[in-house]
């Protein structure tokens, strides 16, 4: 057994090596699934097999290595193994830095070939035109609630939502000085600045609150700016090289933002689903009561509703609902019937897997 330091080191390095060749092997393998999947015409991307894999090596951990760590250095071999197979192209909110781009690549390794869009329309543009095979969007903040433009898009489109993610996000002020002196306004997404309503408020009363379409625009827009400041990530900070003036601004200590990952082929069944459906009500009484009844009749579990103007005609509303369960199961094929018979519309935005961290 190695006990010097040259030994222990040369040791490290044997391991090395025994790494490098078992990482291509891997890869060897990976791209004698990827010609079978083309000969049989299977996604070549399939979250529930990354997430099997991910847990059954977290399962089998002893230790003293990170489980934490044992996630992200496999979920980057996946993604770099997963290219070799069919390079994956992931359009996200951007530019880049913004939440939705940290969600992406925290899911998608950064071997998947990112692509911006300036709106959440836009992402799912680049989807349907299949200038990206996947995008992600944001949906919800723990702390704002549900993100609308969001909500609105998925009412037309014809994609489906594959996957959630649901990750931390946590708040800076930045500025170009890495003070608070002679700020004169701060930029922001209005969801992130709702977030950090009350520090603003406490910390920069008089301040000037500018909404933009990005926390990372808002930090190239004060890249520019000598008076101006951004409520922004630490990646946008160090992509436009700003200061942190202020970490963690957010006002709840928690602050979760949930993601969807939208794509054009459903997601199968893993267990461990819930299934998202927006409907709108033909007018009468109690009628969104007798439209959700047959829910609870049928035991499935109703986990999140929200409505929103249908623009169509004034006071008309849509409403989105999540529930347990996937379309696959009985319970669930039988809530969508009943929804069907009481309902002028209904739509099924996708069964996918629920995310690990629940906001």
């Amino acid at each position: 057994m190695a006990t010097t330091l040259p030994e222990l080191r040369q040791a490290i390095d044997s391991l090395d090596d025994e790494f490098l060749r078992l990482l291509n092997e891997r890869a060897r393998l990976v791209q004698e699934v990827g010609k079978i999947k083309a000969q049989l015409k299977q996604p070549f991307y399939v979250p529930e097999r990354e997430r099997q894999i991910l847990e059954r090596l977290q399962g089998m951990n002893g230790g003293p290595f990170p489980t934490e760590a044992l996630r992200s250095v496999f979920s980057e071999i996946i993604s770099a193994c997963l290219s070799l197979e069919h390079p994956l192209r992931v359009a996200f909110l951007g530019p880049e830095a913004t939440f939705t781009h940290m969600a992406a690549r925290s899911r998608f390794g950064l071997s998947a070939r990112y692509v911006p869009a300036a709106t959440v329309a836009g992402v799912f543009t680049e989807v349907e035109k299949g200038l990206a095979d996947l995008g992600v969007v944001p949906i919800e903040n723990s702390t704002e609630g549900v993100v609308n433009s969001t909500l609105d898009v998925l009412i037309d489109s014809d994609l489906c939502i594959t996957a959630e993610i649901a990750t931390q996000v946590s708040q800076c002020l930045l500025t170009r000085s890495g003070t608070l002196e002679g700020v004169q306004k701060v930029y922001s997404h209005p969801q992130a600045l709702g977030q950090c309503r009350q520090w603003l408020s406490a910390n920069l009363p008089s301040v000037a609150q500018i909404e933009v379409a990005s926390t990372a625009l808002a930090a190239r827009l004060t890249r520019d700016d000598p008076v101006a400041a951004a409520v922004a990530s630490e990646l946008a900070g160090q992509l436009y090289d700003l200061k942190i003036a202020k970490r963690r601004i957010e006002d709840e200590v928690r602050n979760v933002t949930r993601f969807l990952v939208i794509g054009r082929e459903p997601a199968p069944a893993t267990g461990r689903d819930k299934t998202s459906i927006l409907f709108s009500l033909k007018d009468s009484a109690g009628v969104l009561f007798k439209v959700l009844q047959p829910l609870s009749e049928a035991g499935v579990n109703l986990s999140r509703i929200e409505s929103r103007p249908s623009r169509k005609k004034l006071w008309d509303y849509v409403f989105f609902i999540d529930v347990d369960g996937h379309t696959g199961e009985k319970p669930v094929q039988e809530a969508i019937s009943a929804l069907g018979r009481t309902c002028e519309f209904v739509k099924v935005l996708g069964s996918y897997p629920r995310a690990d961290a629940e906001p």
